[in-house]
């Protein structure tokens, strides 16, 4: 039985865990001002941290890739525009443990050489603006941040952005193009951020979670990181439990729990219910179903059954839950979030959100779950970004697990499912 390893999550209980004083004195970055910069790098690739935001790229590497003494400023960028539906894990990481987040900033940007550092974070968590500022304040009152830090010489600025909100500035060169005041659309790549980012100099750009591990690295060392999770997929991370579950929340964990583990941790499917699907990584990744219970939750073995780990944003649903539903939701959430750059993305979730909706209304027949895949196959690789593609997982798994749901609302020229049963306040 796997066990949970509370490190980011360990004083979220606190009263005062936000706080610098219920925080700590950060150590880790004290200890890594005295490193060599390179050596840091290294110890975060033989640490095995891999990006936390979704695609999991391997994180030292993608510092390893930033040019040194090339004459440019280099800068560091936190992605912390976190808004996918059931992704909920950066924000309370931000509530709860703000200096986490700025001491692994610390660390990250003297390794990389960067004197510059920007947190982009989601402009409706205004709660979680107010205590990011707060946090970087304490951090400039104790001399964490500016010019000298803790009598090192390094010098680092630290500046927390609201974005305006949009889905699409979670994909890092549209975040780069937003901080720099633009529309917030992808940018073709290459160049890539490494060598030409914001303001075309080279930038790093990581996920909240994936910085905040990074002191507890330095900390304890990279053998000690890499004790944790599975031969490739490395460590600890938060999985998110959100839907149909007795105790939804957050579960600190080594990769490679199974779900199933994860169930009995959060008092499993709500009373009276069982599982019927969910989604190993958010919605942009295609569904599992109760089969996949057993799967251990790393990027490798959640690939090879046909999905993603994603940012571990595990959506339970169980059998009141209308399938072609929670799908229609899913998609019109990328219909209205994509940015219209690329038509692909822009015609196809459109036209996806309009043939779901007649669909879930029972007004169709089988032809139209192959148009829908058709749509999804003129969308998939042929998009701009990473939305459209994400858009297309949750239609090809669920014609994949549950076609005969489909076809059930042809048959009886409606949906089979009562809406209110799902809900949690709904009859049992």
């Amino acid at each position: 039985m796997t066990t949970l390893t509370p490190i980011l999550t360990k004083n979220w209980d606190l009263p005062n865990s936000f706080t610098l004083e219920g925080y700590g004195d950060y150590s880790a970055a004290k200890k890594a001002l005295g490193m060599d910069p390179d050596t840091i790098i290294q110890a975060v690739k033989d640490s095995g941290l891999r990006g936390r935001g979704g695609a999991g790229f391997p994180t030292g590497m993608k510092w390893g890739f930033i040019p040194q003494n090339d004459g440019k400023p280099h800068y560091l960028v936190v992605n912390a525009d976190e808004s996918e539906p059931g992704t909920c894990k950066d924000i309370p990481l931000m509530m709860a443990n703000p200096h986490a987040l700025v001491e692994g900033i610390i660390i990250t940007a003297y390794a990389i050489r960067a004197n510059h550092a920007f947190i982009y974070v989601r402009g409706e968590v205004l709660h979680v603006i107010r205590r990011l500022h707060a946090a970087v304040r304490e951090a400039y009152e104790k001399g964490f941040l500016g010019t000298g830090i803790m009598g090192s010489g390094f010098d680092l600025e630290l500046v927390v952005h609201s974005g305006a909100g949009a889905y699409i500035c979670g994909e890092e060169t549209a975040l780069l193009d937003s901080l720099e005041g633009f529309r917030g659309q992808p940018r073709l790549k290459p160049p890539f951020p490494a060598v030409a980012g914001l303001y075309a100099a080279p930038t790093v750009i990581n996920n909240v979670e994936s910085i905040a591990s990074v002191p507890s690295i330095i900390a304890n060392g990279a053998d000690w990181f890499a004790g944790m999770g599975t031969e490739k997929s490395k460590g600890f991370g938060i999985f998110s439990l959100s839907g149909h579950v007795t105790r939804p929340g957050q579960y600190e964990a080594p990769l490679g729990i199974t779900l199933r583990e994860l169930l009995d941790m959060a008092g499993g499917i709500r009373e009276g219910h069982r599982l019927k699907f969910w989604t190993p990584g958010g919605s942009s990744t295609p569904i599992f179903t109760d089969e996949h219970l057993d799967v251990p939750l790393d990027f490798e073995s959640v690939g090879a059954k046909g999905s993603m780990l994603g940012t571990r944003a595990l959506q339970i649903f169980d059998e009141t839950t209308c399938v072609l539903r929670a799908t229609l939701r899913w998609t019109e959430f990328y219909a209205h979030e994509s940015c219209g750059k690329c038509t692909p993305c822009r015609e196809g979730t459109y036209w996806l959100k309009q043939v779901l909706k007649r669909l879930e209304a029972g007004q169709g027949g089988e032809e139209d779950l192959a148009t829908i895949t058709d749509i999804a196959d003129n969308i998939l690789g042929r998009s701009f970004c990473a939305l459209g593609d994400g858009a297309t997982s949750p239609i090809y798994s669920s014609v994949k697990y549950f076609r005969d749901e489909y076809l059930k609302h042809f048959e009886i020229g409606g949906c089979p499912f009562d809406p209110a049963l799902s809900t949690v306040w709904g009859p049992k």
